[in-house]
């Protein structure tokens, strides 16, 4: 099983989106195991974004993160990665397939709604960023088999 961070940025949050994100992806099959509203701080959004430090958009990245409340989550599944990534759609709302959240939701790639991690060691870097360990929670449901062949 794999695990990725997903946020639901501030537009999301403002506009009632939270949720169905949320649900979009759980109905994929992918399976909660940690969830928190948070209101990231400057330093903590510089860690989030610390590969596009000196970049021209970084200051425009950190001052809307750090706008209003985000949704953390982490969500566990086979694949969850590409699944999340294929879910939310391209990082242009202009250029996602209808059907993925950005495409449905979205119009401005500088509101594109939602974050997810791109590899596994990002997924990893950004969980341990937005978790603690202890937050992390595994156990088994029993619908599992109907989701996923083993």
């Amino acid at each position: 099983m794999e695990r990725t961070l997903v946020l639901a940025k501030p537009d999301a949050v403002q506009r009632g989106l939270a949720g169905t994100i949320i649900a979009r992806l759980e109905a994929r099959g992918l399976n909660i195991v940690a969830i928190k509203l948070i209101q990231i701080d400057r330093p903590m959004a510089e860690r989030h974004y610390e590969a596009h430090i000196g970049k021209p958009f970084f200051e425009g990245l950190v001052r809307f993160i750090t706008s209003s409340p985000v949704v953390a989550t982490v969500l566990e599944g086979n694949r969850a990665i590409d699944i999340v990534r294929q879910t939310m759609g391209e990082t242009d709302p202009a250029k996602a397939t209808p059907g993925t959240i950005r495409g449905d939701f979205a119009l401005d790639i500088g509101r594109n709604l939602v974050h997810g991690s791109d590899s596994p060691e990002a997924a990893q870097r950004e969980i341990a960023l937005f978790f603690d360990q202890a937050e992390l929670l595994s156990y088994d449901r029993s619908l599992d088999p109907w989701i996923i062949e083993s």
